[in-house]
């Protein structure tokens, strides 16, 4: 018999060791196009747990990240590692989003393997980026905010798809390309090269987000617009603040409503 699609995705999310994690999933998205897994639909759902990761980097609350000025190599280092263990989380998520939710159209699986597999490309730049600046995965105390917020959304794949893509990673297109202008400023293309890329293919992420978004609201009757904005103001515990990356917004799929909702609330 074939193993279980569901239990493959559900053993990668549990891996610790980094290096084994990507190679799970690099492996799993390989067999996933060659038809290798059942869709094991019936099988019961595992009880949320936290994922496999490495007992480096120290995790501490959000205001105990230290920041550092990207002027020095030091302060450059930081943000590679911050922005690597947001890719590193990414990976879990997307996981987490195959095995967690039943029921959906099969696309919905291959999109979010699929996406798995950008962010461990996307980890593994960075990770070699840390090396050249003579640092690792784990050299920097880090926040476990994503994952909470996967933590909060469990029971709905509704919730998770509002408020992980399109409000947590959304907000990755917002910041990004501030940080790719001062990081080439500074001179530091290797970095910058490894952003852009990041950024370009987290567009479609978000987008894979709105659409089953969309699709769930469908299935449910409800208006997407409406919806999500009462989903940020009473699910998400801070304001989605701007300012916003309107045109890679628009890429991914949000409206003139939610965006001018958005920026009111902000």
């Amino acid at each position: 018999m074939k193993p279980g699609l569901f239990e493959a995705s559900a053993h990668c999310l549990s891996l610790a060791d980094v290096q084994e994690k990507c190679a799970a999933v690099s492996d799993l998205a390989g067999k996933v196009e060659n038809g290798w897994f059942r869709w094991d639909r019936d099988d019961p759902v595992l009880s949320i747990t936290p994922p496999g990761r490495p007992s480096r980097p120290e995790l501490v609350a959000p205001t105990a990240v230290p920041r550092r000025r990207l002027g020095s190599e030091e302060g450059r280092s930081a943000l590679v590692h911050a922005v690597a263990h947001i890719e590193f989380n990414a990976i879990n998520l997307a996981l987490d989003a195959v095995c967690r939710f039943r029921g959906m159209p099969d696309q919905y699986y291959l999109d979010w393997i699929s996406v798995a597999e950008d962010e461990v490309r996307h980890f593994q730049m960075l990770q070699k980026r840390l090396g050249q600046l003579k640092r690792q995965y784990g050299d920097y105390p880090a926040h476990n905010g994503v994952w909470e917020m996967a933590e909060k959304t469990v029971d709905s794949c509704l919730v998770r798809m509002a408020l992980v893509p399109r409000v947590l990673e959304a907000r990755g297109l917002d910041v990004t390309p501030g940080m790719i202008e001062r990081l080439r400023a500074l001179g530091d293309t290797e970095t910058v090269a490894a952003l852009e890329v990041i950024l370009a293919e987290e567009i479609r992420h978000v987008a894979i987000g709105t659409r089953w978004f969309n699709y769930c609201c469908e299935q449910e009757n409800k208006p997407p617009a409406e919806t999500f904005l009462e989903l940020v103001r009473k699910r998400f515990s801070r304001r989605v603040r701007g300012p916003f990356n309107l045109s890679a917004r628009a890429e991914a799929g949000f409206t003139r409503v939610e965006m001018e909702g958005l920026a009111a609330d902000s």
